[in-house]
């Protein structure tokens, strides 16, 4: 590619980020690294009604877990900014390019009021057309510089009457461009309203300051959604009419993500019992919360490993990538057009894959937060990295350890013993009562050496070892889980293995 490849992911700061807007940073991201180029991110906060306070900052929370670092943004500008849309607009730069519209007839002034919309809307609804639109059909029936004399145009800007600019969508006209994905593909202008390009406030619509942004900004690559193909035609001419066709970036439209029922919503995941969004989101004004996979217990690289293969492979039968491998096979050409659906599942075999393959030592900051937000304390980050490698295989969410190292670190809470009763006996009690003594007078403590020892006495008792490892392990867990019990005993240690063991004696007496 001779051009230097810039990427975008343009988010309005409008609330959670769900998990088809953090798949579209991946690519965007994935794309920009394989190419050596850069990822931008740019604030669309065009829609001031939609403004939700504390929105950008956690689009960036969940970026910076993600592993998706932009870099250019509002945090880290560079010589493209603002990177906030409301900054740009307080530059005057959209104003400019609307009013080059207007004067080279591809756009116009519109006067009308929200009343007189509403009146040409219920004016001009019918069966086959119940919901009209601003379109050629009705410009010239309306109050704006197309229909208006010179003199009453100048009369009503000159008394600042409020004002959108449209753009003119030309009569019977046909639209190409090559998508990365799809192909070629094309659109009758006739088909398409006189989109508002700027608003009465002089903020700029998505229309207009996505095609000005990309061009100022050198984009030379957008990737978005499939639902803004409809959009394509007004961007396509904004293209030709501002800067020429020639400048506008390469485009690739993403298949939507699918859910049990179509395209999958935050809705879905109340619903279904699964995540949507990227990290926790609490709407500020209803105070609804949305699940996050960070919060669910989900592993960033399993879930942008995940989240690459929901709509793109790389022709092989691999599933687990790692970020580098991902970038190195990614190509835009094998993004699938069709739908991609989301198995949550699925989703959490990555996890459980990931977290075995991760060593020790990375996943030990997040099982200690864990551990710490359910009140188990780690004091020890060398028994607590054993615990992991002891028990990691049997996570599949990290939210997992809990129950499956917690144990270690303090005795349960709960113990099992309805597990024990019906077959325990004056025989097994006299024998874990001998058991102790032992376990008191040994010298070493280690897995191998307590096992044999363990059943030998077992032995000796005429016991079945089967038939005394559950109680143990019980007695030590608490439960009839975790990993091999002999395992557990060395490293909670000689004192609180018998501690626990004397603790269930005393329920079973």
């Amino acid at each position: 590619m001779s051009k230097n490849v810039r990427v975008r992911f343009a988010p309005s700061p409008t609330g959670g980020l769900h998990l088809g807007g953090v798949r579209t940073v991946l690519y965007n991201y994935l794309f920009a690294k394989k190419h050596q180029g850069d990822f931008i991110l740019r604030i669309e906060d065009t829609d001031q009604s939609r403004y939700v306070a504390g929105a950008e900052e956690y689009i960036f929370k969940c970026l910076e877990w993600a592993g998706l670092t932009p870099d250019e943004s509002p945090l880290n500008p560079g010589a493209f900014g603002p990177y906030r849309q409301s900054e740009r607009k307080q530059a005057g730069i959209y104003q400019r390019y609307a009013d080059s519209l207007v004067k080279d007839g591809h756009a116009y002034y519109a006067f009308d009021t929200p009343e007189e919309l509403e009146q040409m809307r219920s004016r001009y609804k019918t069966e086959q057309n119940p919901s009209p639109q601003y379109d050629r059909n009705v410009r010239l029936k309306m109050r704006n510089s197309l229909a208006l004399t010179e003199s009453e145009v100048k009369a009503l800007l000159d008394n600042g009457t409020p004002y959108v600019v449209r753009i003119k969508m030309p009569d019977d006209e046909t639209v190409s461009f090559t998508d990365m994905i799809r192909g070629e593909v094309s659109f009758n202008t006739s088909l398409v309203d006189d989109k508002v390009l700027l608003k009465a406030d002089g903020m700029p619509t998505y229309h207009l300051a996505v095609v000005v942004d990309d061009y100022l900004m050198q984009i030379t690559h957008a990737f978005r959604g499939e639902e803004w193909l409809p959009s394509a035609p007004v961007h396509i001419l904004l293209w030709k009419y501002l800067f020429g066709l020639d400048q506008m970036p390469l485009w690739a439209h993403l298949p939507l993500i699918l859910g049990p029922n179509g395209k999958l919503s935050k809705r879905d995941g109340a619903k279904y019992g699964f995540p949507v969004f990227a990290m926790n989101w609490t709407d500020p004004k209803t105070n609804e919360l949305t699940e996050g996979f960070f919060e669910k217990g989900f592993l960033p690289e399993a879930f942008i490993n995940l989240l690459a293969l929901l709509g793109w492979n790389d022709g092989t039968e691999q599933e687990l990538f790692s970020k580098e491998e991902l970038i190195n096979a990614f190509s835009m050409e094998r993004v699938h057009s069709g739908g991609a659906k989301f198995d949550y599942e699925k989703a959490k075999w990555f996890n459980a894959e990931w977290i075995k393959r991760t060593d020790a030592a990375t996943l030990l900051p997040a099982v200690k937060n864990i551990l710490a937000d359910n009140h188990i304390i780690v004091v020890d980050d060398a028994v607590a990295q054993q615990v992991i490698d002891a028990v990691k295989d049997r996570c599949v969410l990290l939210t997992d350890f809990v129950q499956q190292a917690g144990f270690f670190f303090q005795q349960p809470k709960e113990i099992d013993i309805a597990s024990i009763q019906p077959k325990w006996s004056e025989a097994k009690q006299l024998f874990f009562a001998e058991v102790i003594r032992q376990f008191e007078l040994a010298d070493h403590w280690d897995a191998a050496q307590l096992e044999q020892g363990f059943k030998e006495m077992a032995a000796a008792n005429q016991l079945k070892p089967g038939d005394v490892m559950l109680p143990l392990r019980i007695m030590l867990v608490g439960g009839k889980f975790g990993p091999h019990v002999f395992d557990i005993a060395q490293i909670i240690g000689k004192a609180e293995t018998i501690n626990r063991m004397q603790h269930t004696l005393g329920l079973l007496a």
